[in-house]
């Protein structure tokens, strides 16, 4: 290799990382240059000390130095408002104690206008509106005891997490409201605090050995006017077992028929009977049709709960032609709702444009809150009531109420 010549060669030696350096540089201990401090009046600034190119000088740090010693020129003076009055004068007397609280007391240069607030803030602002709206709100009684199913063939999209807080919505404004749990899993009974172990009497043993729903219902302990009747993991088998029965798609619909009629003969109604489906189209659901007069269809904002509605329809057209002539979709609530995805914006509009009489206003957005509540053996409504899916579901409890009434006589008025 030739050696590098002149000024070169004072440049070309490298330290630590590799880096060339001037000669007579200080170094960190990983061989970067350490900068050294030389002083103005004897640091060169022409280069030919070190070769390299020419120092440049940096001006004095006047800015440092106060303008009244330096004797450099003042400052411009910004022209004041001449519709605004100062008090440069000593002699002027203070403005008074009015003036000085309206001087302090500008929204807009403190706090910013209503639109600028941060989301948050708006979010807490808006819940506790519908709070305030909800609860000076008088739900209406229906004339007759409304019998409702809630079905999807389709399983996770809130059947029964609709139906236990739609329930215990409509039972905390003050109307009896009755749950049957038709769900081998027994979920709903898990969310009212209701026993559903092996050894307890379930509406297994009212569609098999004709035992009276009277018998089986239990009352939910949150809930004054909230009863259940649980299900246990016996209902998994009687989907083979009421093949070989006797009407066997009608044996629900004669159990609550005999319920309703056992408490009017004393006095007595129930408001609401709610019937959670499991997620199939087999004899349990097929019971649950013929029993009720409503379908209520909770909707998963994704693209597959449109496949399965479809189906839902088809089954409930087949319902009605051959085995109960008075049944009717009459609500449809859209369910996990997520706000900051296109998908559920287009399930939503796609729902509302099919069935726009049916579709509720309401939509259950994602909550942490609504799933932590089951393991509390409760509904949002009692777990945690001012979350945003305690309101949604108040909201549209409150929907249903109003939809499907005959009559305008508050609940509250009554109790």
């Amino acid at each position: 290799m030739t050696p590098l010549s002149g000024t070169a060669t004072a440049i070309a030696t490298s330290h630590g990382l590799g880096f060339p350096h001037p000669t007579g540089t200080t170094h960190t201990p990983l061989g970067w240059p350490r900068p050294t401090t030389v002083s103005r009046e004897t640091s060169p600034t022409d280069g030919s000390a070190s070769g390299g190119a020419p120092h440049e000088e940096h001006p004095p740090q006047e800015h440092l130095v106060s303008r009244e010693t330096s004797g450099s020129p003042p400052l411009p003076t910004i022209p004041s408002d001449p519709d605004e009055p100062t008090a440069t004068d000593p002699d002027d007397p203070p403005p008074s104690v009015d003036a000085q609280v309206d001087e302090a007391a500008r929204p807009d240069d403190i706090v910013g206008s209503i639109d600028d607030e941060p989301p948050l803030m708006r979010a807490v602002a808006d819940e506790a509106r519908r709070r305030a709206a909800l609860t000076e709100r008088a739900l209406p009684r229906p004339a007759r005891t409304r019998v409702l199913t809630v079905a999807n063939q389709k399983g996770g999209v809130g059947k029964t997490t609709t139906t236990v807080n739609v329930a215990a919505a409509l039972a905390q404004s003050g109307a009896e409201v009755l749950v049957i749990d038709l769900d081998p899993q027994g979920n709903a009974s898990t969310a009212l605090g209701v026993p559903h172990h092996p050894d307890v009497t379930s509406i297994y043993e009212v569609l098999l050995d004709d035992v009276p729903l009277s018998d089986v219902i239990a009352g939910c302990p949150d809930v004054p006017h909230l009863r259940c009747a649980p299900a246990t993991i016996d209902l998994a088998g009687a989907e083979i077992e009421l093949i070989s029965l006797v009407a066997r798609e009608t044996r629900l619909r004669r159990a609550v028929t005999a319920y309703l009629d056992g408490l009017a003969a004393v006095g007595d109604r129930v408001d609401y009977v709610f019937i959670d489906c499991p997620p199939s189209l087999g004899l349990l659901t097929i019971n649950a049709f013929v029993a009720a007069d409503e379908v209520f269809i909770p909707i998963q904002c994704e693209y597959y709960a449109l496949e399965g509605l479809s189906q839902l329809l088809k089954s409930i057209e087949l319902v009605r032609t051959h085995l109960n002539p008075t049944l009717d979709v009459s609500s449809i609530l859209l369910t996990m709702y997520d706000g900051r995805t296109r998908l559920a914006a287009q399930v939503a509009e796609e729902v509302r444009t099919h069935f726009p009489d049916k579709t509720l206003r309401t939509a259950v957005p994602r909550s942490v809150r609504i799933s932590e509540a089951p393991s509390h053996g409760q509904t949002v409504i009692t777990y945690d009531p001012s979350s945003s899916g305690a309101l949604s579901y108040l909201e549209a409890a409150g929907e249903l109420a109003e939809r499907g009434v005959a009559q305008d006589t508050p609940i509250k008025e009554q109790a």
